[in-house]
């Protein structure tokens, strides 16, 4: 290598190390998948204002909505990997490549922190005649498959997953509820007033305003723990005595390949502001869950997931790809 070459080699390793180092120079892009003013974009504004105190850089969140996801998923997956752009991935993330709506994995991200966990729910309307969670699993498997549906969703979707896996957990055949599509829980809920649907999986702040309206009930949330906003809800376990975890989740993600030290930058302020007294009773006040887990932890969230999801799907029928 001549003289040259290797002080070329050297300046661009200076100019490198150099532009890495001194990052963030300008303002940061927060690329959220999903429509200003629901529960991610929510989420993704108060990371946003806390990321813009912990970096001293704008942040800035931008909605890029479509196609369940995938068109704001993709951006986040094709953006410079700089640091410059970065995204709340959602569940969705996981189950992409499986229904064949996207080419990429979640390994096309770079992990920076799970942020939140929210817990599906099994919601019934008030006058169902199903007392409980025992009741509704006993009842489902011994009536044929369609005799029960459920909506709040897309099928495939996670809060349909979450239920799916559930049933499997009993032993159900998870095809046994069949899916009515909807965009969104609201719409869902109104299906389940009106005795369209028998169940709506979702999340419970989502059913709040139909909860307090005293037109639908949670039989049982499918979490670790209650949820202190619904004390009165039981978790699977206390229910029918075992341990049940699904729903959907939100987390903080870069493109693949962006420089180890910005991504440990990116890690070390968000451990902050998701940390923060602030930001959890954020997620408290609003009946959110909180889950938080850094870098690594995190990837390794992921693969459980996708792996997991990959399991559902082909149970259901919803699996494309191999």
């Amino acid at each position: 290598m001549t003289l040259k070459t290797l002080m070329l080699a050297a300046t661009f390793a200076a100019t490198a190390f150099s532009a890495s180092a001194a990052w963030p120079e300008r303002p940061i892009t927060l690329l959220v998948p999903w429509a200003a003013g629901g529960g991610t974009d929510a989420v993704a504004r108060i990371l946003a204002a806390g990321l813009e105190k912990e970096l001293g850089k704008p942040v800035n969140v931008v909605n890029r909505t479509g196609g369940g996801g995938v068109v704001g998923h993709t951006e986040i997956v094709n953006a410079k990997p700089d640091g410059y752009t970065i995204g709340l991935a959602t569940a969705e993330v996981t189950t992409y490549y499986w229904s064949n709506t996207a080419p990429f994995t979640y390994e096309k991200l770079t992990p920076i922190a799970l942020v939140n966990f929210d817990s599906a729910a099994f919601n019934v309307a008030a006058n169902s005649p199903w007392a409980n969670l025992r009741a509704a699993l006993d009842d489902i498997r011994k009536q044929p498959v369609g005799h029960y549906k459920l909506s709040g969703m897309a099928a495939g979707a996670a809060y349909h997953l979450a239920f799916a896996g559930l049933l499997q957990l009993e032993g159900i055949n998870p095809k046994s509820v069949t899916v009515v599509p909807s965009q969104g829980a609201a719409p869902g809920f109104q299906e389940l007033a009106s005795g369209g649907v028998q169940i709506v999986p979702s999340s419970l702040p989502e059913g709040k305003p139909m909860f307090d309206a005293g037109r639908v009930k949670a039989l049982a949330v499918m979490s670790k723990d209650k949820i202190s906003a619904f004390p009165t809800v039981p978790t699977v376990k206390d229910a029918i005595g075992k341990e049940y975890e699904g729903g959907t989740w939100r987390g903080l993600a870069a493109p693949a390949g962006i420089p180890a030290d910005i991504a440990a930058r990116l890690v070390e302020a968000t451990e902050k502001v998701a940390t923060s007294d602030l930001y959890k009773n954020f997620l408290a006040e609003r009946g959110f869950g909180y889950a938080f887990a850094k870098g690594p932890v995190f990837g390794e969230f992921l693969a459980k997931q996708h792996k997991q999801n990959s399991e559902i799907m082909e149970a259901l029928g919803l699996r494309l790809r191999k």
